[in-house]
């Protein structure tokens, strides 16, 4: 897992318990990983296909600094998958774990699209 971005929480991003509101945390998460779709499949045009379980583990407070991590997991004609992980950065304690979200590319009319992108291609980013 690598851990490609960062998050202070401030107190807009509270929830009534004063601890690290949900759909705060998904909005990070979605654009983090559709960045990181969008570099591998080399295109802006990707959309959120599919989240698997979410696995809230440990909330995160005001002031902490949560580190939102990616890896890539499988490759489809139009889609690519990955699983995530979310931590605190200083004590490491895992905050929420997801195992897949499912990113496809569209075409300008917004249907799936083959991205042409092979697993080697995939594994040749991941070793630069």
């Amino acid at each position: 897992m690598k851990y490609y971005t960062r998050k202070l929480i401030k107190p807009p991003d509270l929830n009534a318990n004063n601890t690290l509101f949900g759909g705060a945390l998904l909005k990070w998460i979605d654009e983090a990983a559709g960045i990181y779709a969008m570099t591998k499949l080399g295109t802006k045009k990707v959309v959120t296909k599919y989240i698997s379980e979410i696995n809230f583990i440990n909330s995160s407070k005001q002031g902490d600094v949560i580190e939102i991590g990616l890896e890539f997991r499988a490759i489809g004609r139009t889609s690519i998958t990955f699983s995530c992980k979310v931590r605190n950065m200083f004590s490491k304690k895992d905050i929420i774990a997801i195992d897949e979200i499912v990113f496809v590319k569209i075409d300008d009319n917004e249907k799936p699209s083959p991205h042409n992108v092979t697993l080697q291609m995939i594994n040749k980013q991941e070793s630069t």
